[in-house]
C-alpha cells in the first residue's frame, strides 16, 4: 500500500507492505502531472515495514524512472533496513537525481533536505 501527499513539485510517499500495480495506477499519473507542471520533481519515498514490489509494480517504477531521467531532481529514501540503504546506492548510476538515504529516525531531516533550495 502507498500513501501519497503532494506539495508543489514534491511528492511524498509512504510505502507499507508490498507495492502493487494498483499502487502505481494511482502514483504514476500524479508523478507525470507534476513533471508536466514543474519540469522537475522531488520525491520523498518512506519505507515502513516495506516488503518491496510486485513484479508489475517494479516494472512500472523502473519504466517511470528511466523515462524521466532528466525530470527527477532529488530523491530522499527513508527506511531502516540494510537492503533499503543498499537499494539507494544501486539506484544512483541509473538517474541524474541526487539521491540520499535517511533512517526512519531522520525523516524530519529528510523532509527538510527534499525541500531545500540550493543557493
Amino acid at each position: 500500500m502507498i500513501s501519497i501527499q503532494i506539495e508543489h513539485n514534491i511528492v511524498y510517499t509512504v510505502a507499507e507492505g508490498k507495492l502493487t500495480n494498483e499502487d502505481y495506477e494511482r502514483l504514476i499519473p500524479l508523478l507525470q502531472e507534476k513533471v508536466r507542471s514543474f519540469g522537475t520533481i522531488r520525491w520523498y519515498f518512506e519505507m515502513k515495514e516495506f516488503e518491496g514490489w510486485s513484479l508489475s509494480a517494479m516494472w512500472r517504477d523502473i519504466k517511470f524512472d528511466f523515462n524521466n531521467l532528466e525530470n527527477l531532481e532529488r530523491i530522499a529514501m527513508v527506511g531502516d533496513e540494510k537492503w533499503e540503504k543498499e537499494l539507494t546506492q544501486l539506484m544512483k548510476p541509473f538517474t541524474k537525481a541526487t539521491i540520499k538515504y535517511f533512517s526512519l529516525t531522520e525523516k524530519d531531516e529528510a523532509k527538510n533536505w527534499i525541500k531545500k533550495i540550493e543557493e
